[in-house]
């Protein structure tokens, strides 16, 4: 099942999206795309209603964060082992875990704002993967038990805050609109391998990104395991699990968004997202 919201912001519904490609209305069934809606049973019932019983939504609505209200918006930093190069530094021995405000949510369509200040406002597409039942100490062989499903996702990032204004990554990557999340989550079964998915990103129609999560230095699974050992993970957090080469930091020389610029991404079964960079 491909799981989406839609409408305008504060006020998404949720919704699925039909093999013909038509959006059909879901708040019969569920409240929202949520911890409680991505539960293993909850998926069941999903997976078992006949779509064409469903309303149709009719035009064009906007598309919201694939996920709301997660408990916690989690990434990953440097894992894959060509972007940890191109950014100075060496593949980590463990995942670098960092946090990313919940605020920063929003939908994969929707205007990504260039904080007040910056000059380092970046892109990095990255796999994201959402819980959705409790997972605590589990092994890595138990881990993928616990993931519902998968969702696209533009982990914006200000270089210079991240970086130059001391404290953790957070300050960098947490402004308002920089999680784009979607269009839609995927259901597990629905992608054969999630460590053979591609991956790849656009800046005014100008290849940056291109790469496979196989290249993953920490795979899904051992990122679940890994996490948990730490902090349980509840239904609807997400985990962002690191971006393939081509950042604008790593470029020669480094290259940042600008204002009226277009960012597009995509990967294969999670969908494309789009956004235009204003000024915040």
């Amino acid at each position: 099942m491909k799981l989406l919201r839609y409408g305008a912001p504060g006020a998404e519904r949720p919704g699925l999206l039909g093999a013909d490609g038509a959006i059909r209305d879901l708040s019969g069934v569920v409240s929202d795309i949520d911890g409680a809606a991505l539960s293993p049973d909850s998926l069941a019932r999903l997976a078992a209603l006949d779509p064409a019983s469903l309303p149709v939504v009719e035009g064009s609505p906007r598309i919201g964060s694939a996920i709301a209200r997660p408990g916690k918006f989690l990434c990953v930093g440097l894992n894959y082992a060509d972007h940890a190069r191109e950014t100075g530094k060496e593949p980590p021995a463990e995942p670098v875990l960092f946090s990313k405000a919940t605020t920063a949510l929003c939908g994969p369509y929707d205007d990504v704002e260039i904080p007040r200040g910056s000059d380092r406002t970046d892109w990095e597409i990255e796999l994201g993967v959402v819980i959705g039942s409790r997972a605590k100490y589990v092994s890595e062989a138990d881990a993928l038990d616990h993931v519902a499903g998968y969702a696209l996702v533009n982990d914006v990032s200000e270089r210079r805050f991240q970086s130059e204004r001391g404290g953790q990554w957070v300050k960098g990557k947490s402004h308002d609109t920089f999680g784009p999340v979607g269009p839609w989550m995927v259901t597990k079964d629905e992608i054969a391998d999630v460590q053979d998915i591609d991956l790849w990103l656009d800046v005014d129609g100008e290849r940056r990104q291109t790469g496979n999560t196989r290249t993953m230095i920490f795979g899904v699974a051992h990122l679940v395991h890994y996490i948990s050992q730490f902090m349980t993970l509840e239904p609807g957090d997400i985990i962002a699990t690191g971006t393939p080469p081509g950042v604008g930091l790593g470029m020669t020389p480094p290259t940042f968004l600008k204002e009226g610029q277009i960012v597009t991404l995509g990967a294969a079964g999670l969908g494309e997202q789009k956004q235009r960079m204003v000024q915040a």
